[in-house]
């Protein structure tokens, strides 16, 4: 990989975890955030100033051809993560999901055709498998949309397929497990309930505790990506970042409550059950091909992380800031 890279998302939880550790490796990085009358700039803006000088801020919708265009001007790789994330919004919005999720990365992939763009990382998600039918899970796994959020992933991986094999376009299909870690949004299961916890609530309430997840920390997802993008060998294949092992969530919620308030009841609640034939039951990657072809191995365990991230939501500063981001909602 060389020359100047570009992160979309850049503002989010995986982004800005991408943009800090591509930054801190030595590469000149433009970074798109959504444009915003505040002119803030997400989870960047907490980075600390002498990073942050070193990145280069393109504001702008990645549902705007022309800004993409713009933002991709000069760049010889492309880490495409912008995208509409929250499962439970896709059933209430399913063509704004269409819209930036699909049509954002059909907006990169014709300014990068256009441009001669070198490298061309998407990033698609588990969720495009439904639940597993074998384990663990490889790239030949069938697809099954199973939500609107993930028939948009679907739509954006055959894109960047499609252009793969029509116009020979250099694009990486990256498929991250359900990454966590500092920063990520309270409506995902492990910072909810930890921030839950740390609040005193007497009461968790949790929904299907069954289904079965493979978590990734988002520091060893931030190096699988750039790693990826380093290695010739992954131009036109889809790669896993998957730890190959898996807990259930209701397993997963008994270890954070012990971990930091054991007393507290778990309660069952209805209203945060996927529709029946929604669930995903089970997922567990393969990273066997990431691991053949770039040597990468997850070095985070799962207990690190959660102590990691545990530390991180304790801090009255880090969960400052979601309060800010609501206010301005």
């Amino acid at each position: 990989m060389k020359g100047k890279v570009l992160v979309t998302g850049a503002d989010g939880f995986i982004g800005s975890h991408l943009t800090e550790h591509l930054v801190s490796c030595g590469y000149p990085v433009r970074a798109f955030v959504l444009y915003n009358s505040f002119g803030t700039c997400g989870w960047l803006d907490t980075l600390p100033e002498s990073m942050l000088s070193q990145i280069e801020i393109f504001r702008g919708d990645i549902r705007d051809p022309s800004q993409v265009q713009k933002a991709l001007a000069g760049i010889e790789t492309v880490f495409h993560l912008a995208a509409l994330i929250s499962i439970p919004y896709s059933y209430e919005a399913p063509e704004q999901f269409m819209q930036v999720n699909t049509g954002g990365t059909m907006n990169i992939l014709q300014a990068a055709r256009q441009l001669g763009t070198r490298r061309i990382l998407l990033t698609s998600t588990s969720e495009v498998y439904g639940t597993a039918q074998y384990v663990p899970m490889d790239e030949n796994h069938p697809l099954a949309a199973q939500s609107p959020y993930s028939a948009s992933k679907i739509g954006a991986d055959k894109l960047g397929e499609s252009f793969f094999r029509s116009y020979g376009l250099p694009v990486t299909i990256v498929r991250p497990f359900n990454t966590f870690g500092p920063r990520q949004s309270l409506r995902a299961v492990i910072p909810s309930i930890i921030v839950q916890l740390l609040q005193g609530k007497k009461e968790i309430h949790i929904g299907n505790p069954e289904p079965t997840r493979d978590f990734v920390y988002v520091k060893d997802t931030a190096k699988g990506f750039r790693i990826i993008a380093e290695s010739e060998k992954t131009i036109g294949q889809e790669i896993h970042i998957a730890t190959q092992t898996e807990i259930a969530i209701g397993v997963l919620i008994q270890q954070l409550t012990n971990k930091i308030s054991p007393a507290v009841k778990i309660v069952p609640d209805t209203h945060r059950i996927r529709p029946q034939n929604s669930e995903v039951m089970r997922l567990m990657g393969s990273h066997k091909k990431l691991h053949e072809y770039t040597g990468w191995v997850p070095e985070t365990s799962f207990e690190e992380g959660l102590r990691q991230t545990i530390e991180w939501y304790d801090n009255p500063q880090n969960l400052a800031y979601f309060e800010r981001v609501k206010n301005h909602l």
